[in-house]
């Protein structure tokens, strides 16, 4: 059974979802600014 401090901490497999997570809000967000950059360039100059 595992301890408290083991369920806080999470699992490899948690761990291993968050990066991917983390990857795919990173890469959408860059296709979003790409796909919206005449949008974003047009705030940077306001």
């Amino acid at each position: 059974m595992a301890t408290e401090e083991e369920a806080e901490a999470g699992s490899p497999l948690d761990a291993v979802m968050a990066d991917i997570r983390h990857e795919l809000v990173r890469r959408v967000a860059a296709a979003d600014r790409e796909a919206n950059r005449d949008v974003y360039e047009a705030l940077e100059d306001e």
